[in-house]
């Protein structure tokens, strides 16, 4: 922990930044306040990150705090295990969470039960970085959206950021969790949102800032949701890039809609999402990932079962496929103004 206040977010000056610059500030606020604080994986050290997150921060800490690993991702999460019971505080960057998949047992069977199976003793208090999700014409083993895979494990904290504002403090409050927090960075939207936020990017779109983002030190509590904007029609949950392409195909439609940046999926913040179902009666979920077993279906199990007398209709979900991810459909692939405009006329003739 910071020993320093968090600044006043009301008061606090601010800058223009994307959500690469955001995360790239959060990481180097923690290596200078906290010398446990260590950053680990594919290309993060001389290089900066196949992104640019890391940047700079191996000339300003050095190699023993900013290091590059070998192409291992079980290797890379089983080391930032043994660091966080040792004491260290390890932030861990998979390069794509597509690679994420060898790493998975000491995730699920050693940092996620470290607390548990030591009755206290250890904990494993690590942050596991990594870009999801498409759009920048990644292909299969680039763009996918495995976020409901660590949702389903107890013990892992899941965080989702949609803005640079978000995405620093979500990080800094992640990092100094004693829990591993599985930290998932849309890149779609890492260097600003693009114009309509569904279509895609012309070419000569070359990315812009993306919100003002406070200076200095603050957090984001895990575990508590957005409310983007207010509105009685009816509510859209949703996450990440998603937060942008409803907010668009929304305000393109005239819809009076409350949208909810879960930015955490565990832990949720079921409370904002109760209150704001009960308002409207009316429940749209929107994500990348695919449609089967996706966290939508956990969000709409969780709204009929608290909400189920409030409800005029029912939970509407839009999301991808449930096909192996389509590189040269990468667009329709997305939840985009078709499906989504086709979710919401249904809810709304209801």
């Amino acid at each position: 922990m910071l020993e320093e206040e968090p600044v006043s977010l009301a008061e606090a000056p601010t800058r223009s930044l994307n959500m690469i610059e955001a995360i790239n500030e959060a990481l180097d606020i923690m290596l200078a306040h906290d010398p446990d604080v260590v950053i680990m994986g594919e290309d993060v050290g001389y290089f900066g990150g196949v992104f640019r997150a890391t940047a700079g921060l191996q000339k300003k800490y050095g190699k023993t705090r900013v290091f590059d690993t070998p192409i291992s991702e079980c290797g890379i999460i089983g080391v930032a295990v043994g660091m966080g019971a040792y004491g260290l505080r390890p932030v861990p960057e998979i390069q794509f969470a597509d690679y994420i998949y060898p790493g998975l047992d000491q995730l699920v069977s050693e940092a996620a039960r470290m607390r548990y199976r030591s009755a206290g003793q250890f904990i494993a208090p690590l942050t596991v970085r990594s870009p999801f999700g498409g759009g920048i014409f990644g292909g299969q083993t680039h763009s996918q959206s495995p976020e409901a895979l660590f949702t389903h494990v107890a013990g892992l904290k899941t965080v989702v950021p949609s803005t640079p504002h978000d995405a620093k403090g979500l990080l800094i409050a992640a990092i100094e969790d004693n829990d591993p927090v599985i930290f998932f960075e849309p890149k779609r939207i890492y260097n600003g949102p693009f114009d309509g936020y569904y279509d895609r990017p012309s070419k000569t779109w070359k990315g812009h800032p993306g919100g003002e983002v406070p200076e200095g030190y603050y957090t984001i509590p895990l575990g508590k949701a957005r409310v983007v904007r207010e509105g009685s029609a009816m509510t859209v949950l949703a996450y990440g890039t998603m937060i942008h392409v409803a907010a668009a195909v929304l305000e393109e439609k005239g819809i009076d809609a409350e949208i909810i940046d879960l930015r955490t999926l565990v832990p949720i913040d079921i409370e904002t999402v109760e209150k704001s179902v009960e308002k409207t009666g009316k429940c749209l979920v929107i994500h990348e990932a695919t449609r089967t077993s996706g966290f939508g279906a956990e969000l709409a199990a969780l709204v009929q079962e608290r909400c189920f007398y409030h409800l005029e209709a029912p939970v509407e979900r839009v999301t991808g496929f449930d096909t192996p991810y389509p590189h040269s459909l990468e667009w329709a692939y997305f939840p985009g103004p078709v499906r989504i405009g086709e979710a919401i006329d249904r809810l709304m003739e209801d």
